[in-house]
């Protein structure tokens, strides 16, 4: 039983391994069989791919032949007109070379122009010498005489001139002169705030006042600027100027002169410089009073400076500083009743005409003039608004600058506080120095005679004699064309050179 169990193992090993060998062969046909299959269509697949590359790179190199051929074409194209360009600028430069070459000749022909004319000139100014037996200097002079004889013979003419419309006019100049003879003696405000009187101890001081030829006399009005009368009123000496700062120099060097006993040129200047630094701390004082009789403490010195200068000018024929310290007095008690600041008002009611101080040297019209000047030095805003607003011409927007604007109306509306007429006169001499100073080469001017006279002084560097003469007719002429006024007035050019060395 066992050997037949172990004979059929042993059968059954066998066939189970005939079976497998059998399964194995047939598996592997099949899989050779699948990987044919597969390697054929991977064939195909990578032959497809393959064409399909080609045709793709055939497209692109046909592409970049292309792209190629239009480089070269447009390069080709650039080159040509690089060319053609360089042949254009190689004509250029051959045409600017013969251009210069050309100019060359010209300026060579033009300089040997040049040189036969100054021969020409030359020899035909030796035949003129010859001819007229004179020199060039010679001539000079005799053009210089022949000019004086012209300017003179215009003289004549316009004296001939003023003749003939002094007579068609004479009805209307009476009738001037008599309005001026009346105004003289009526208006007393008028001659107060022109003239100044110097009182003089005996009449022997007159001599020393006019002086040998009339020197001294000559030497203050041309230092001062001031019309001094000396024979009009027995024992005076009446000084006459629209500007009551010149008159106020003027007063105070009189009365230093006939102090001190010694009178001329020499110690005229002296004094003059004096009075006028006198003048100035004067100014200074002004300005502290008015500040304290009004109550404000503070104030800079560049504005009391200002201020006291407002002692010595008139708007209207009233006196700017006493208007603007009685203005401060009204604005303060109206500040208090309607309850703004009353520091404020004051201050911008004593400051407000600050710019008729400066008129004369700034731009622009006096209100507006004041503000600048108190923002410069430092006011607040609210008092340079109030004291630049106190006319109409810009808006006050605060309570302050309405009360300035009112209490200016008051003190400038009352009787007798101002005098039209005044004012006029002042503007009228002002504008005749302000024509006679625009020309060129005048270092100052002053109005004299109640404006019958205006005196023009010149740097003699840059004026000489001739020029001078034909400035006065320069001058004349502008005052004609450009102001109205009664009568004739006297153009008075002076040309003075003056040489000083110490000897030490």
């Amino acid at each position: 039983m066992i050997a037949v169990a172990i004979v059929l193992a042993i059968v059954g090993l066998f066939v189970g391994a005939g079976g497998g060998v059998y399964y194995s062969k047939r598996q592997s046909g099949k899989a050779e069989e699948a990987a044919k299959k597969a390697l054929a269509k991977a064939k195909k697949e990578a032959e497809e791919t393959i064409r399909k590359a080609n045709e793709e790179a055939d497209r692109r190199v046909e592409e970049t032949r292309k792209d190629e051929k239009k480089r070269r074409d447009e390069l080709k194209a650039i080159e040509e007109r690089v060319a053609k360009r360089e042949d254009a600028l190689d004509k250029k430069l051959d045409e600017l070379d013969k251009r210069s070459e050309g100019l060359r000749k010209s300026e060579d022909e033009v300089e040997a122009l040049k040189n036969e004319i100054r021969d020409i000139r030359t020899k035909q100014q030796e035949k003129l010498e010859k001819v007229a037996k004179l020199t060039k200097a010679e001539a000079a002079e005799k053009l210089m005489a022949m000019t004086e004889r012209d300017v003179k013979n215009d003289l004549a003419g316009l004296i001939k001139k003023m003749q003939d419309e002094a007579k068609d006019e004479a009805e209307a100049k009476a009738a001037a002169i008599l309005i001026s003879t009346m105004e003289r003696m009526a208006s007393e405000v008028t001659a107060e705030r022109t003239v100044t009187a110097v009182k003089l101890e005996d009449e022997e001081m007159k001599g020393r006042i006019i002086g040998k030829e009339g020197r001294n006399i000559q030497a203050l009005q041309r230092a001062t600027g001031v019309d001094i009368l000396v024979d009009e009123t027995p024992g005076m000496v009446v000084l006459s100027s629209f500007d009551p700062i010149r008159r106020e120099v003027a007063r105070q060097t009189m009365e230093m002169l006939l102090k001190d006993g010694r009178v001329h040129p020499g110690r005229i200047e002296e004094v003059v410089e004096k009075a006028q630094k006198q003048v100035q701390k004067d100014v200074m004082h002004a300005g502290e009073d008015a500040a304290r009789e009004v109550g404000i403490v503070g104030v800079p010195k560049e504005i009391l400076q200002l201020l006291g200068e407002l002692k010595y000018r008139t708007s209207y024929g009233q006196n700017v500083l006493k208007h603007s310290v009685e203005m401060a007095q009204l604005a303060g008690v109206l500040a208090a009743d309607l309850g703004a600041d009353v520091k404020t008002v004051k201050y911008a009611a004593l400051t407000h005409d600050l710019g008729k101080a400066l008129s004369h040297k700034v731009e622009g019209k006096h209100h507006h003039i004041s503000g600048e000047m108190l923002r410069k030095y430092g006011a607040s805003e609210e008092v340079a608004h109030a004291a630049e607003a106190h006319h109409d011409d810009m808006e006050a927007t605060t309570l302050e600058a309405l009360i300035i604007r009112v209490v200016d109306a008051i003190s400038g509306a009352r009787p007798g506080a101002r005098n039209i007429s005044a004012e006029n006169f002042a503007e009228r001499m002002k504008d005749l120095e302000n024509t006679a100073t625009a020309f060129e080469g005048v270092e100052k001017a002053y109005a004299i005679s109640a404006g019958r006279e205006v005196r023009v002084f010149v740097m003699p560097k840059a004026i000489d004699d001739l020029q001078a003469i034909k400035l006065a007719r320069d001058v004349a002429n502008k005052i004609e064309s450009t102001m109205q006024y009664p009568g004739t007035i006297k153009v008075n050019v002076i040309r003075e050179t003056r040489a000083i060395e110490f000897a030490k």
